[in-house]
C-alpha cells in the first residue's frame, strides 16, 4: 500500500514538472497529504509477536474485538504464569488498516512481562501517543485496549475456582441471585 501510494505521487510529481504552471499545486497537494509515522511504517512492515497461543490452555486469555465502522478486526492472545500473574508471552492477529496492526503489534511489546493488573490498566491514550496516531486513527488504538480487556476478561473467566469450599459458596451465591 505505502508504495503504491509513493508510485502514485511519483508520478504526479513527474507529470506535474513536465508543466510548470501545475508545481505549486503539486506542492499544496503533497503537503495536505498525511503520511503515517515512521513507528507506525516499523509496526506494519515488522510487526512483532504475531500468530496464536493455544486458546484451550488455562493460562491463555483470547480478546476478540471489531471496530464495524472501518472493518477492523484484532485478536490478541496473552499467557499468564499462574504464580506469579506476569504475562509471558502474548500473540495477535489482525485484519484491518496499517494503523490498526501497529496497535496490535505495539501493545504486544507493551504487555509483555506486565501483571494482569498492569495491563488492564494500559489506556489507548498511551498506543495513540507513541504511534503518533492522527484523530482519525484513534479508534486503532481503541481497539488495542478493548483487545487486552477482553483477553484479561477470558483469562480470568477460565481461572474461576472450581474446588473446595470456595467454589462451593460461590455456586451457592450464584444459585441465590439466579433464583430471585
Amino acid at each position: 500500500m505505502f508504495r503504491s501510494v509513493l508510485r502514485a505521487n511519483t508520478n504526479i510529481a513527474k507529470t506535474a514538472f513536465q508543466k510548470p504552471a501545475t508545481a505549486p499545486l503539486l506542492r499544496q497537494a503533497l503537503q495536505q497529504t498525511r503520511a503515517y509515522h515512521p513507528k507506525v511504517i516499523d509496526h506494519y512492515q515488522n510487526p512483532r509477536n504475531v500468530g496464536s497461543l493455544n486458546k484451550n490452555l488455562p493460562n491463555v486469555g483470547t480478546g476478540l474485538v471489531g471496530a464495524p465502522a472501518c472493518g477492523d478486526v484484532m485478536r490478541l492472545q496473552i499467557q499468564v504464569n499462574d504464580e506469579t500473574g506476569i504475562i509471558e508471552d502474548v500473540k495477535f492477529k489482525t485484519f484491518g488498516c496499517g494503523s490498526a496492526i501497529a496497535s496490535s503489534s505495539y501493545v504486544t511489546e507493551l504487555v509483555r512481562g506486565k501483571t494482569l493488573e498492569e495491563a488492564g490498566k494500559i489506556k489507548n491514550s498511551v498506543i495513540a501517543k507513541e504511534l503518533s496516531l492522527p484523530p482519525v486513527k484513534l479508534h486503532c488504538s481503541m481497539l488495542a485496549e478493548d483487545a487486552i480487556k477482553s483477553a484479561i476478561k477470558d483469562y480470568t473467566s477460565k481461572r474461576r475456582v472450581t474446588l473446595g469450599p470456595e467454589a462451593d459458596a460461590k455456586v451457592n451465591l450464584e444459585s441465590s441471585v439466579s433464583a430471585h
